[in-house]
């Protein structure tokens, strides 16, 4: 997509498993109705993958997808269950890692807000974790071929970290940008009394945040974050981390701010992003209309506004907007899901959404 006015988008759609293909469409339909109030339009192009890849074309995530996916704007990935996938495929990296890996998407972004209508156990709770997504302690994803994880002995199991300073010093301005267009308050997320070495993950995040004197820039040790996000989440505004402690700090935050169906975000690199919901695939649910598709609703509205700033497009950010809004307004109204405590199914809450879009002003 080019700088200025475009009047559409390419976006992908993986549907994914268990109650993907019922979320995803609910946000695809969120997506077409945000952005006809804007004058703009969406060409979605549905893509195989996940475990109905495995049945139609041998893998989870074809070559084909991943051709297209190139060529496109960015995608939407539904949630997957890669553990009940035949052995073979649960032995190679699932569909999210491979797409995360292939397009090197290096910035998971995923919010924490307690939203309108909704109980939670943090209501002063409004923060943005940052995590960097290609290396860490995630072994399945920080090399360059293979997978960081073996075993010397069938009694012995060695996991590598790896920490670069390029892959640190990306995310952090990531990060840094992001406060300064919020709070102007960073919180850097580590483990250096411990782990000494790649505790320099804090010492090159204060490097790249001293180019940034409009924020106020603190750090805490993981253990340490957990318990205050739990006893005073207000205190934190844009939180960046490395790949394992950002995976279970943002659950931590999405469940104090009401529930991880609720906890949006998107994968971004240099030139594309995925939007995929926290959660998983929730296969117990799955075809029975009472999954809550906000998660990929707001995940796909993080999607959209990623590429109106990248490209300076007011017109999708606008439409972005009126997504969170969409979502906003239902739930204030007290229509749900049954997780939430609600009697709105998935399909009417989705209408219920597209109601709202058109009738905003």
């Amino acid at each position: 997509m080019t700088d200025g006015p475009a009047a559409s988008l390419r976006l992908g759609v993986i549907e994914g498993d268990g109650i993907g293909p019922e979320i995803v469409r609910v946000a695809v339909a969120a997506a077409d109705a945000a952005c006809l109030r804007e004058g703009l339009r969406v060409d979605w192009m549905p893509l195989p993958g996940c475990a109905a890849a495995i049945a139609s074309h041998g893998t989870a995530m074809p070559a084909s997808t991943i051709g297209a996916l190139a060529n496109l704007d960015g995608w939407i990935l539904g949630p997957h269950d890669s553990a009940a996938y035949p052995p073979e495929h649960r032995a190679l990296l699932n569909p999210s890692g491979t797409l995360r890996k292939r397009f090197d998407l290096f910035a998971n972004v995923r919010p924490a807000m307690v939203m309108p209508g909704v109980p939670a156990l943090a209501q002063e709770c409004d923060l943005v974790i940052v995590r960097e997504n290609t290396e860490g302690f995630y072994a399945d994803r920080n090399m360059y071929a293979g997978a960081g994880e073996f075993m010397p002995t069938p009694e012995v199991a060695l996991s590598v970290g790896v920490f670069t300073r390029p892959a640190i010093e990306r995310i952090a301005n990531v990060a840094c940008a992001m406060a300064i267009r919020r709070r102007r308050r960073l919180t850097i997320v580590h483990k250096a009394n411990v782990l000494q070495a790649t505790g320099f993950f804090r010492d090159i995040c204060r490097e790249v945040a001293a180019a940034y004197p409009e924020l106020a820039v603190d750090d805490y040790h993981v253990d340490a974050m957990a318990a205050y996000l739990v006893r005073d989440p207000a205190r934190f505004d844009v939180v960046v981390t490395e790949n394992m402690f950002g995976d279970i700090l943002s659950d931590l935050a999405g469940e104090l701010c009401g529930s991880l169906g609720l906890a949006a975000s998107i994968n971004a690199g240099e030139h594309t992003a995925m939007a995929q919901a926290a959660h998983g695939s929730a296969p117990g649910i799955a075809g029975r209309d009472i999954a809550n598709p906000v998660a990929i609703v707001l995940s796909t509205a993080m999607l959209i506004r990623w590429l109106g700033e990248s490209h300076r497009n007011a017109a999708w950010t606008a439409a972005a907007d009126r997504m969170d809004a969409a979502v906003s307004g239902v739930l204030d109204a007290g229509i749900c899901t049954p997780d939430l405590g609600g009697t709105a199914g998935t399909r009417s809450f989705g209408d219920a959404v597209v109601a709202r879009v058109s009738e905003q002003r």
